[in-house]
């Protein structure tokens, strides 16, 4: 493999996190033959203000030889952390290994990598590694360890699933709608190929052991039905077929659930006779579900098996309801926002335009608390009229450290914004970072949080927003909120932070032509 590569691991701060990476960081080291990658990038999607303690998964030494970088992407699902992590790649990287972050990578990964992408031909944008669940030798599987070895047979899973750079680029990367670890990688591999790419398997492979769990996890995972509906949305009746995923239970869950609201009905309206025959029915398929669930599970005799009967009697009563509703959910929700049954391609339009105030809206003064020294750029006013004028929001997102750092009060701060505004006209929202860098803060850029609380407080997802500024952390907190992002070079940007940056204009007005 010549072409050069990276590694996003999305992370809600697992315990395995830890396991995974000296796994990775032992496999570079045990193939010098295969190319190292340009770095790892971890993207934690732990909420805000998680995962400061010690015991931090992330705090784990990294033993490897490329650099790891951490990005936090507050908590917006894998999507959106898989995002961040391959658009804060170089732009120069050819290809991007996404690996889950509780997989363990035997000795001969990078060696098998390298060979499955120097075999790809030109028009393979991707290449699925081979997942093996290690399941019990001495007993036959859970409902829950089943479930986990289907990732053996699932089409295009990114818990090991390499593409190229410039394809996911193509396509604006995975769908940020899906907030789960469900579908979102079906639907990013049915938009590649409509745009004309291939995938193919490849010969390397992962251990991907089965993650503990309780006894309510196979209900949990019916919120999957959810996404299910917008495939529905997006793709109509023929989603499955065309996202490789499989058949599915839901008309046997409805007609379960439908028996049942049949039953309670009749006997409400006193028809005992058809109310018994709809109960019957329920309670026929109810014990069908039942028996195809235990059939293939422990048998008497096993440590597990008692409360493997228990767990499945429980949850084969409740798994319909909870499938029907959530699919319910699902279908109302994208009517309600879409205004109509279609779901609308990826990604959405930009909607809200937030700026960084100094060095991109007006001129640069360090620390500045003198309204009287505020000069807006020279297109900074046409240019946000002229987004008003269209509908787009607009906003402001800044760091202002000279707060933190002693160098300034709130008041003055709050004075010069004031002039801005005057100057510039209204923003639908300003956001600002009022601690020193060492605070450690979640909202200071380039971490997301200014504009995660922008895009909240106008009412849209953050990848209906744009970032525009003159910095790279600017760019930063846009990639990692998952908003795009346009570069306005000044006199103080570096030469690394232009060539980083996904998009680069000459001022304001070529900026907003960008998006």
């Amino acid at each position: 493999m010549s072409a050069s590569w990276s590694v996003v691991v999305p992370t809600v701060g697992r315990p395995q996190l830890a396991a995974m990476l000296d796994s990775l960081a032992a496999t570079l080291r045990g193939c010098p033959e295969a190319p190292a990658p340009a770095e790892v990038v971890v993207a934690d999607d732990r909420p805000p203000g998680t995962g400061e303690a010690a015991a931090d998964p992330l705090a784990v030494a990294w033993s490897g030889d490329v650099p790891l970088r951490v990005v936090r992407t507050g908590g917006r699902g894998p999507a959106a952390a898989r995002n961040a992590g391959w658009r804060s790649t170089a732009r120069d990287v050819t290809w991007v290994a996404f690996l889950d972050d509780d997989v363990v990578l035997p000795a001969g990964w990078a060696g098998a990598l390298a060979k499955d992408l120097a075999n790809a031909a030109a028009d393979v944008v991707g290449v699925q590694g081979r997942i093996v669940v290690p399941l019990p030798e001495d007993r036959r599987p859970t409902d829950w360890e089943r479930s986990t070895a289907g990732l053996e047979d699932a089409a295009w899973a990114t818990a090991d699933m390499a593409y190229r750079r410039e394809a996911l680029a193509r396509v604006a990367g995975f769908d940020e709608r899906f907030p789960r670890a469900y579908r979102e990688d079906a639907d990013l591999a049915l938009r590649v190929r409509e745009a004309g790419g291939r995938l193919v398997r490849g010969e390397r492979t992962i251990t991907h052991p089965v993650r503990p769990a309780d006894d309510a996890v196979s209900l949990r995972v019916q919120r999957g039905n959810r996404d299910d509906a917008l495939l529905r949305a997006r793709y109509g009746p023929r989603w499955r077929e065309r996202t490789e995923a499989g058949s599915g239970r839901l008309p046997w869950h409805v007609a379960t659930v439908g028996a049942a609201l049949a039953a309670a009905g009749l006997a409400a309206a006193r028809r005992p006779a058809a109310a018994a025959v709809a109960a019957t029915t329920w309670a026929g398929l109810t014990a069908d579900f039942l028996r195809r669930r235990l059939g293939p599970g422990p048998r008497p005799g096993d440590e597990v098996f008692g409360r493997e009967v228990r767990r499945m009697a429980v949850t084969s009563v409740a798994i319909p309801f909870a499938a029907v509703a959530h699919r319910a959910a699902g279908t109302w929700r994208w009517r309600r926002v879409l205004g109509g049954s279609g779901a609308a391609p990826w990604p959405p339009p930009v909607r809200a335009v937030l700026f960084d105030r100094d060095g991109t809206l007006v001129h640069d003064v360090p620390y500045n608390g003198d309204p009287d020294l505020v000069v807006p750029v020279d297109d900074a006013r046409a240019v946000l009229d002229r987004l008003r004028a269209a509908g787009v929001r607009v906003g402001v997102v800044s760091n202002q450290s000279g707060i933190g750092r002693g160098l300034l009060t709130t008041g003055q701060v709050d004075a010069v914004d004031a002039r801005v505004r005057e100057l510039l006209g209204p923003f639908a929202t300003w956001q600002r970072c009022p601690h020193a860098p060492e605070a450690g803060c979640v909202c200071r850029k380039p971490g997301p949080g200014l504009v995660l609380r922008a895009a909240d407080e106008l009412g849209v997802s953050p990848a209906e927003c744009a970032v525009v500024g003159d910095i790279g952390a600017d760019v930063g907190a846009a990639v990692a909120a998952g908003a795009r992002a346009v570069l306005v070079p000044t006199s103080v940007t570096r030469a690394e932070e232009i060539e980083a940056a996904p998009a680069v204009a000459a001022s304001l007005t070529e900026a907003v032509s960008l998006l």
